[in-house]
């Protein structure tokens, strides 16, 4: 091989290398700014100026377009905040003359800063909270990237904002939610409200027709409960495509590990008022509960992956290679699934 050109593939590798470097310090950067200074719009400002800057496209809904697009998940938990939600939606597409391998959307929850609205957290509970919106974070670092990495695929983000406050006219525990899909839930834990905007948002995912889906959410304690502070929780309903999710993140060493989501749970969030509620009664495999509630807003027919990174999105003390705070989890993992993505399903 000529010196040259094995030069050129050396300078490339160490060009990739520093993209996703700088979009992983993007996210962690993202997760260790205050809830009162990274707001909805604020969050929305910076997601602007990195499309000019890193050659991707946005939109961006604010309340009136929200409203419009008939997002009640992400309607009903902003209620109580003096804060406008919004709504992002990116898109990139590979270079003229790349053979694209697809479609795959990514979803991020952005719970800018999370108080857990009427049903109230401790004082305890609260603090961190402000990183609730690591899911949003990691989606928005990865799309800063793809111009530099340029994946084989058309990439697709959604990322409802908002935070979640206990406003005088909050979402109260009986209230009831039409979704996008237009399937009504009855909120019975407003502390478990990720899962309704992420509901928003995978049924907008789901109606453009990618050809996979992944979501990544700080959700549940309960995952953390179960695997610790370093290792997410994988679920799906699509064994080939969680295969390709894990073995990306098995190459980049951000650990996941699979949940299952079976069948007999769902009945455990049926409501008497409503198509489903969002807690179930008991508090056991809570993970999974929310697994089964956001398998509802996903298409019958797309691929799905939900990373559950309420564990390894923070951390409590400097380690190997992150410092305290945000860790920017799951930006490698996204960036190898997109470069190495083959459609799990014949569409």
């Amino acid at each position: 091989m000529p010196a040259a050109l094995d030069g050129a593939r050396v300078v490339a590798a160490l060009e990739r290398g520093r993209s996703v470097a700088e979009a992983v310090c993007l996210a962690r950067d993202l997760v260790n700014q205050p809830g009162g200074s990274l707001t909805p719009t604020a969050f929305a400002t910076r997601a602007e100026e990195l499309a000019a800057l890193r050659h991707f496209d946005i939109e961006v809904l604010d309340l009136d377009a929200i409203t419009d697009e008939k997002l009640g998940g992400l309607l009903g938990v902003n209620r109580g905040s003096s804060e406008e939600p919004r709504f992002v939606r990116l898109a990139w597409d590979p270079p003229a003359g790349t053979k694209s391998r697809g479609t795959v959307a990514l979803v991020g929850k952005g719970i800018t800063f999370d108080s857990g609205g009427l049903s109230l957290k401790t004082a305890d509970s609260m603090i961190g909270m402000k990183g609730d919106m690591a899911g949003a974070a990691a989606v928005l670092a990865t799309f800063s990237a793809l111009d530099a990495v340029q994946p084989p695929v058309a990439v697709r983000g959604y990322l409802p904002l908002t935070d979640n406050m206990p406003g005088g006219d909050a979402t109260r525990v009986g209230d009831v939610l039409r979704i996008r899909n237009g399937k009504t839930v009855e909120v019975l834990n407003t502390d478990a409200e990720g899962r309704l905007v992420l509901a928003d948002a995978l049924s907008l995912a789901s109606e453009d027709e990618p050809d996979a889906i992944v979501d990544l959410a700080t959700l549940t304690g309960a995952c953390m409960v179960a695997l610790g502070l370093k290792v997410a929780g994988l679920m799906g309903n699509d064994e080939a495509f969680l295969d390709q999710v894990r073995a990306a993140a098995d190459a980049e060493d951000e650990p996941v590990w699979p949940l299952p989501l079976p069948d007999d749970m769902r009945r455990q969030i049926d409501s008497e008022v409503a198509d489903m509620k969002n807690v179930a009664g008991a508090r056991w495999g809570g993970a999974l509960i929310a697994g089964v509630f956001l398998q509802e807003f996903v298409g019958d027919d797309v691929p799905w992956a939900h990373i559950d990174i309420a564990g390894p999105a923070d951390a409590a003390e400097d380690d190997v290679e992150t410092r305290k705070g945000g860790t920017g989890f799951g930006v490698r993992t996204l960036l190898r699934l997109l470069g190495d993505f083959r459609r799990p399903r014949s569409r």
